[in-house]
């Protein structure tokens, strides 16, 4: 699976340097800070951190970060894009990540389970590297939104990316671990918005709690040792 996302590190980039990609960024980063709450001095696992993009706002928080990425170009970009700040980097598998039990205080993971087929077992390891009462923080691309619908589309098609993803909804996520999660979701707009009426579509989606949106992020706090 790596040698899929090695040709994209600067692409990927380039596309949150748009009007829309901004704006985008800024409403997922917002919902991921929320979700995660990441505070001066803490450990922080960030599994699938690709080119660092939404890292770099935990960063900004005063946490350490320690970033896991299958692809290498990937890290790599990661690594020279946040040299200076407290970040770490390691090349490894979500569904076997090289760290001991109740390694870190927080762990996340942005838009990367959906490359995974067993997720379960993913969700499960960061739990295992979590320690408890710590929250495990996923977010990922929501089946229930239109953008899911086209990109199955553009996998069907062939696309290099899409064609390997799996998509999934509220319910299928909360079905990956027993232990209770809260799930929110952003960006209830299009890509082809303009962004004044995209910004009132997002205000009006925040506002009714849709789970539609595009943007899902499931919360779960792992549980005290019986």
């Amino acid at each position: 699976m790596a040698e899929i996302f090695d040709d994209w590190p600067e692409r990927y980039d380039q596309w949150f340097e748009t009007p829309m990609g901004r704006l985008i960024r800024e409403y997922e980063s917002k919902l991921i800070l929320e979700m995660l709450r990441p505070g001066q001095g803490e450990k922080i696992l960030d599994v699938g951190c690709g080119t660092g993009i939404f890292t770099s706002d935990v960063l900004t928080t005063g946490a350490d970060v320690v970033g896991v990425e299958l692809s290498l170009p990937m890290l790599l970009w990661a690594k020279k894009k946040l040299k200076g700040h407290a970040f770490l980097t390691v090349k490894g598998d979500m569904r076997n990540l090289p760290f001991a039990d109740n390694t870190f205080e927080k762990t996340i993971s942005v838009t990367a389970i959906e490359f995974i087929q067993d997720a379960r077992r993913a969700v499960s390891e960061l739990f295992r590297v979590t320690k408890p009462r710590g929250p495990i923080v996923v977010a990922t691309l929501n089946r229930l939104s239109p953008w899911a619908t086209r990109r199955r589309a553009e996998g069907e098609k062939g696309h290099a990316l899409f064609k390997h993803a799996f998509f999934r909804s509220p319910e299928e996520i909360r079905s990956l671990s027993p232990v209770e999660c809260v799930i929110k979701t952003a960006i209830h707009f299009q890509k082809h918005d303009d962004p004044e009426p995209a910004k009132r579509l997002e205000t009006n989606g925040e506002s009714k709690d849709l789970a539609t949106g595009a943007f899902l992020v499931a919360r779960w706090e792992k549980p005290d040792p019986a």
